[in-house]
């Protein structure tokens, strides 16, 4: 008498691998936009902290040379010196440890004088849309320039 054999598999059949698909697709329906969600809301709290890095770095720039930037200057004189002899006799810097950075969602900072409310100067950015005003994700972040 021939003994029957059964064959065992190892692994898992094509149901069970399209059911573990399903779930997690389920899942990651459910999760994803809420995830995402918090993924943009901490691009406007990273760009509230940058503006106010650059802010102490201008303040410190203007203990040393008397002044803040000229809008042709910009904040680019926070990490080069100032054409004018006499300032730059004055100044200590650079006053950023790297490069200007960009706002979060890839765009430069917006500096002028004067900015809002007695502020000396405005130090922003455009949000999420990159264009002046807008609400919620798309509202201007910082020291807002005078309307």
């Amino acid at each position: 008498m021939q003994e029957h054999q059964s064959r065992k598999f190892a692994g898992f059949t094509l149901i069970e691998m399209l059911v573990v698909l399903v779930i997690i697709g389920l899942l990651a329906g459910l999760v994803g936009p809420k995830l995402f969600g918090k993924v943009d809301s901490s691009k406007v709290q990273t760009a509230q902290t940058q503006v106010k890095m650059l802010k102490g770095a201008l303040e410190s720039m203007r203990l040393d040379i008397g002044r803040f930037p000229t809008p042709a200057e910009g904040l680019a004189l926070l990490n080069t010196a100032p054409q004018d002899p006499s300032l730059r006799s004055r100044w200590r810097g650079p006053y950023l440890e790297d490069a200007l950075p960009p706002d979060p969602w890839g765009n430069a900072y917006q500096y002028g004088v004067p900015g809002a409310n007695g502020q000396p100067f405005a130090l922003y950015s455009f949000g999420a849309d990159d264009k002046r005003g807008g609400e919620g994700l798309d509202a201007d972040v910082g020291y807002l320039p005078v309307q």
